[in-house]
């Protein structure tokens, strides 16, 4: 058996033993009935996954890419976790074109799960590895893909001082009117989380731009 077959293969094993169908309609229907489930906890699943990652090394960045896409491919919303979880585990195999990948997985099966894990533990990253890459949130920015646009605006939520505001504001200014859920709670998200580093910049930009009610309210939520 190939090495991406047995690494699919165990990690169905494993996550198998843990099906629980009462929670798995449970977490499909807090999905909006979007995916379905194995109903495992998110703590199991990590530690299982995690457990196989040690055990079953993959020895290179193609090995991990046919994983992470396979796994995307599988019906239980586990495994598009589960993939996350493996490319993040290998970030230190990752080239520049691995960007290709992480943009697939952010298109497709997309829903604010996947692509909030996704920013977390690889987009974040990866921009951090690859600075000169960062021209393609601008790219995502200007589409129209809700995901892409929400990507680009939350992608430095965690880089605190190392933020690039002006990228930011660029970011948010382009969206600012939009009329997606989701990209305008990205928005007061980002500020949020960015006033933790510099609240006079968040205070000035939300006084001086026009955001919709729902970004003002969260980018302002624990500034008093």
């Amino acid at each position: 058996m190939d090495t991406v077959n047995h690494f699919i293969e165990s990690l169905q094993a494993l996550l198998e033993e843990k099906r629980n169908p009462e929670q798995a309609i449970k977490n499909k229907a807090y999905m909006k009935h979007h995916f379905d489930f194995i109903g495992i906890w998110t703590a199991d699943r990590r530690q299982l996954t995690s457990l196989l990652l040690r055990s079953t090394p993959l020895p290179d960045l193609d090995t991990v890419n046919k994983v992470v896409r396979q796994l995307w491919q599988m019906n239980e919303r586990e495994y598009h976790y589960a993939g996350i979880q493996t490319l993040a585990y290998y970030h230190k195999l990752w080239q520049p074109q691995t960007i290709e990948l992480i943009e697939h997985c952010l298109v497709t099966h997309s829903w604010w799960d996947s692509v909030d894990g996704l920013n977390i533990d690889c987009v974040s990253k990866y921009f951090q590895l690859f600075p000169a890459a960062t021209t393609i949130t601008t790219h995502w920015n200007e589409t129209d893909n809700r995901w892409l646009q929400r990507s680009s605006i939350i992608f430095q939520k965690s880089y605190k001082g190392k933020t690039n505001k002006d990228l930011l504001a660029k970011h948010i200014l382009n969206v600012a009117d939009s009329k997606e859920f989701f990209v305008r709670k990205a928005i007061g998200w980002a500020l949020r989380e960015y006033a933790k580093t510099n609240k006079e910049w968040v205070l000035d930009f939300v006084g001086t731009h026009a955001l919709s009610p729902l970004s003002k309210r969260e980018a302002l939520k624990h500034l008093g």
